[in-house]
């Protein structure tokens, strides 16, 4: 996997080398794109970090570029740098899921501080779809009896209750618990309830 940066694509040389240098004053590490295309040209699945973008640029703009990254699950959170005129359109892509939008001519300070926040926000995606990937493993992993007794045990359910609902032993309704918490890696029912409250609905 790649390492996290903030990747700046925009056709001004000038606006290039000036966020590189400011990132970098900041300890960030950038890599910066001409145009929209060279960057679609290099992107992959596994790139992490954040992007800024340009929204008006020659040949693909930054929302047209949003929008192909938007349709290939591309999860790095999007800033764009807007002109005056281009706001309206800026805050449209807002509500599509980008991260935020600066106005020309920006602060330098807020534009690091929310490239800062941007790559944090990127790691935490990252990590709580790690936890999720890995959850969704370990609950595919579980067999059939262990998934009715997690399911009793999340509903409350003490072990003699569920025994009589299964029609099983109470101590095979103890052995199908540590089973299932051990498979989950948690060590109670509190933990495991937490666990799963964390995957998507």
């Amino acid at each position: 996997m790649s390492a996290p940066l903030a990747h700046l694509v925009d056709d001004d040389d000038a606006m290039r080398d000036a966020l590189a240098w400011l990132l970098r004053s900041r300890g960030i590490d950038s890599r910066a794109w001409n145009c929209a295309e060279a960057f679609l040209g290099d992107y992959r699945a596994d790139m992490r970090g954040c992007l800024v973008l340009d929204i008006r640029m020659r040949a693909m703009t930054g929302l047209e570029l949003f929008d192909h990254l938007l349709a290939l699950d591309c999860a790095m959170p999007v800033i764009f740098l807007t002109g005056h005129g281009e706001v309206p359109q800026a805050v449209k892509s807002l509500k599509k899921g980008a991260f935020d939008f600066l106005e020309k001519p920006f602060d330098d300070n807020e534009l690091a501080d929310r490239v800062i926040e941007a790559l944090a926000r990127d790691t935490d995606n990252r990590a709580r779809g790690q936890l999720i990937d890995q959850t969704q493993k370990r609950l595919a992993n579980l067999t059939q009896r262990e998934q009715e007794v997690m399911k009793a045990i999340l509903a409350g359910k003490m072990n003699k209750v569920i025994a009589d609902e299964l029609d099983i032993a109470m101590r095979t309704v103890e052995v199908h618990r540590a089973h299932v918490f051990e498979k989950m890696a948690v060590r109670s029912a509190v933990e495991l309830t937490q666990l799963l409250a964390q995957l998507p609905r």
